[in-house]
């Protein structure tokens, strides 16, 4: 009966994509040569080698802020507004007629599934492109001021969970406003920032205005400690947030942190227990978990739990993990053989705390980097798996009796970042959530996103805000 419901390989081809041996950086308009002793990017679901690129050092870094503060004074900072919106049109048009293109590189290079970036990464990259381009001409009457300015250079860094979508959520909104822009993708994942480098070059826009450089974490402190940026965007762990922080304190930069999560996605016992599975698997389980606003701790009201696991279980088993090429993979690979040892670390620390461990029956591919979905019960608070980001398809469970108790519990966490609340009464969600201390609180859903919707957190969250109408402020003098 089980062969009745087995799937045949779905793989999406790779000729769309055309990865080169090597890659050079963005710097003023155009690439520049490669280096030989640069990154090597891999393909995290069968470790081979995709491509080289450069680290830039100091002298790098310079030429791009140089550039990028060239185009500032001379071409973009002038240019009429509406003017900025079209190249903005320009660019989000071009990237839906590469969309294939970039679904398969996204998927090589990050390791994600390729219904994930096919059908929600790209899209969202070029909404956010689109939805920024309509505020260019606008932003007198954004509500953040009579006559709002541009900073001026923006230096960003950011993750390799989402690097295309990161990107635009931090590009889209500056160049809107009329800022340049240097920045940094991650070391693992350079190849989606530096085909959207191509992309710039396609949609005509003036050299400097985006710049991108590579490399690892001393280029990201060379990028934010550097001199004549005007504001500093980043997106990552709260330990490289601090360092940040502390490089930009004192000095008269912009700053906005967007850092981890541990995120509560609360079921109370009235909800609707199919559609809290549906939305407890989308919560943890997308894009492997690697993502900051993931619902990584699951708060069950006491008298539904055990019903609620029982489905969840048989869901997880019903996952697919393996090949992020195939149209039918739900869980992919995880990004690097370092991302993978600390999942591996914080999952056996739980298992050593006491808590019980239940792992999806999948059979893992041989090579490349994997981790089953898995599932931790009789997880107390002080438990790590309940109080660390493990940033992984790990889930801790918590159980709840009142919904006093299920707001201490979800806000007993240094993160504030993102929660969830699943209940068929209108009233005790709105109550649920004025108590939350997230900055996003999804009701009857999880890991929603629209460009024009705000998104930031609280406390080792960050502090800031990234899309909507509130996120143009981060890179406007008003």
């Amino acid at each position: 009966m089980s062969d009745l419901f087995d799937y045949a390989p779905a793989p999406e081809s790779r000729s769309v994509v055309e990865v080169k041996p090597e890659y050079g950086m963005f710097v003023d308009g155009a690439f520049t040569a490669s280096a030989e002793d640069g990154i090597v990017t891999v393909n995290p679901a069968t470790e081979e080698p995709l491509s080289r690129v450069p680290v830039a050092d100091a002298e790098a870094v310079d030429r791009a802020m140089a550039a990028a503060r060239r185009a500032y004074d001379t071409v973009w900072g002038p240019m009429p507004p509406a003017e900025r919106g079209k190249y903005l049109f320009r660019i989000s048009r071009l990237l839906q007629e590469r969309s294939r293109e970039l679904a398969v590189l996204e998927s090589l290079d990050n390791g994600k599934p390729i219904r994930e970036t096919r059908d929600v990464d790209i899209p969202l990259v070029a909404q956010h492109f689109f939805y920024h381009a309509g505020w260019a001409d606008k932003l007198e009457w954004a509500g953040v001021g009579p006559a709002p300015r541009p900073l001026g250079v923006a230096a960003q860094i950011i993750p390799w969970n989402f690097p295309l979508l990161m990107l635009a959520w931090k590009v889209a909104p500056a160049l809107a406003t009329g800022n340049t822009v240097v920045l940094k993708p991650a070391e693992t994942t350079p190849l989606t920032a530096l085909a959207f480098a191509a992309i710039c070059q396609e949609a005509d826009l003036p050299p400097g205005v985006v710049n991108i450089v590579t490399g690892a974490g001393e280029t990201g402190r060379l990028l934010a400690d550097h001199p004549d940026a005007d504001k500093v965007a980043f997106t990552g762990s709260t330990e490289v947030g601090r360092e940040i922080a502390r490089t930009v304190a004192g000095t008269r930069k912009r700053l906005t942190l967007e850092l981890g999560g541990k995120g509560a996605n609360l079921v109370y016992d009235d909800a609707a227990i199919d559609q809290a599975v549906e939305g407890i698997v989308s919560g943890i389980f997308f894009n492997q978990g690697h993502v900051c606003c993931a619902g990584s701790r699951l708060l069950v009201q006491e008298s539904v739990a055990e019903e609620v696991l029982d489905k969840l279980r048989g869901r997880i088993e019903r996952l697919r993990v393996g090949d992020p090429l195939d149209k039918n993979t739900d869980v992919g690979a995880i990004n690097s053989a370092e991302q993978l040892r600390r999942i591996q670390e914080l999952v056996d620390v739980g298992g050593e705390e006491g808590a019980e461990r239940w792992t999806a029956s999948c059979v893992l591919p041989e090579r490349g980097y994997w981790f089953p979905p898995t599932v931790f019960t009789g997880v107390t608070q002080a438990h790590r798996v309940a109080r660390e980001e493990v940033f992984g398809p790990v889930l801790s469970v918590l159980t709840f009796r009142t919904p006093d108790e299920a707001i201490t519990k979800a806000n007993n966490t240094p993160y504030g970042l993102s929660a969830g609340v699943w209940t068929e009464k209108g009233s005790r969600m709105l109550w649920t959530a004025q108590r939350l201390r997230a900055g996003v609180v999804w009701s009857n859903t999880f890991n929603k996103f629209d460009a024009a919707s705000p998104f930031g957190g609280y406390k080792e969250s960050g502090y800031g805000r990234e899309g909507g109408r509130h996120g143009l402020e981060a890179y406007l003098d008003a």
